[in-house]
């Protein structure tokens, strides 16, 4: 029996008006993070064209002189650079914050000091310079890439397509120029600042079975190519294998009797970060055998019953008896390959 008109008609209507919702949530999106050709974020970071270059000791003379800012600037990576013996006589202040002119008029060093007799703190006016904070994640990172290009700083020629950086993630939510040596945070927590975004894998990590990663006996980075690596995960290597045998290099293979899922895709059967199993597998012994080695069954008798048997099925392990589960070079007892030696 059809259908009544009425139903049908009800089922039409909802589905144009998911069809607008759908639109309007994309048109929503695109307004509020519109994606700009390179050369609007170019110009984001020119600067005022009124305003003449000074050079970095009349910026700090004038303003930061006796400013926290500065004893943590002389300290960070770039602070470094900027000293003249470092042979980098072109990058200072104004390299990132544009010409400073406007931004010291009038601030002379006899009424800098005046003012920190008086315990006034002088400031530039800073709305004159490039508002660096409120830049759009792309212009921020463009600023950066302006030095840091792909033939000065290797590792970050595959940024632009990065998944970090097509989802508005900025140099500056990793990299501190003034306040730290270089990251936001020591090398040894990067992977706390990581789990600000990377909630899932904070989760992952903190399971039963994991990587050290909290026990700081690994880092994010030892898989992971921040700045863009393979696909989008972002691997060093082109494939999961080829980045878990880093560290577990007897798992490589080749083997005289391989176990062809296995050496296709760590992922088979292991969960990168943490999983609640044993040795991070996606599931427990035996029933993650059996997905695949289903003929393999051990018949036990029904009704509950406690034999040897039953034990034997659900409170052993595969690996019991198959313990070179990733390959192996030497035969079984039956001159077959079953990764039993």
């Amino acid at each position: 029996m059809p259908p009544p008109k009425c139903l049908s008609w009800m089922f039409i209507s909802l589905f144009f008006l998911l069809l607008i919702a759908m639109i309007s949530g994309c048109s929503t999106l695109k307004d509020s993070r519109p994606i700009l050709p390179i050369k609007e974020y170019e110009k984001m970071i020119v600067g005022r064209f009124d305003a003449d270059y000074v050079g970095t000791a009349n910026c700090l003379a004038a303003c930061h002189e006796h400013d926290r800012l500065r004893q943590d600037f002389d300290a960070s990576t770039m602070g470094a650079q900027l000293k003249k013996e470092s042979g980098l006589p072109l990058v200072d202040c104004e390299s990132c914050h544009g010409p400073g002119s406007l931004a010291i008029k009038g601030l002379t060093r006899e009424l800098v000091e005046e003012n920190t007799k008086k315990g006034i703190k002088t400031k530039c006016d800073f709305e004159t310079l490039i508002d660096m904070k409120n830049l759009p994640a792309p212009a921020q990172s463009l600023t950066c890439l302006k030095c840091h290009t792909a033939n000065a700083t290797f590792n970050l020629h595959n940024w632009n397509a990065s998944t970090h950086a097509t989802n508005e993630v900025s140099c500056f939510d990793c990299h501190q120029v003034h306040g730290s040596p270089d990251l936001k945070v020591s090398p040894i927590n990067t992977g706390q600042m990581c789990f600000r975004c990377h909630l899932a894998p904070r989760a992952e990590f903190s399971m039963p079975s994991h990587h050290p990663l909290n026990e700081k006996r690994i880092f994010c980075i030892d898989c992971h190519d921040t700045h863009g690596g393979i696909g989008d995960r972002h691997l060093r290597k082109e494939t999961i294998k080829e980045t878990c045998v880093q560290c577990h290099p007897e798992k490589r293979g080749p083997f005289v009797y391989e176990h062809a899922d296995v050496l296709e895709d760590c992922l088979n059967c292991h969960v990168p970060h943490g999983s609640v199993n044993d040795n991070l597998l996606v599931a427990r012994e035996p029933f993650l055998c059996l997905q695949c080695h289903e003929g393999h069954r051990i018949n036990t008798p029904g009704g509950g019953s406690t034999s040897a048997a039953s034990r034997r099925a659900f409170y052993s392990r595969c690996t019991d008896c198959h313990s070179r589960i990733h390959g192996s070079d030497v035969p079984s007892a039956s001159g077959k390959g079953r990764f039993t030696q």
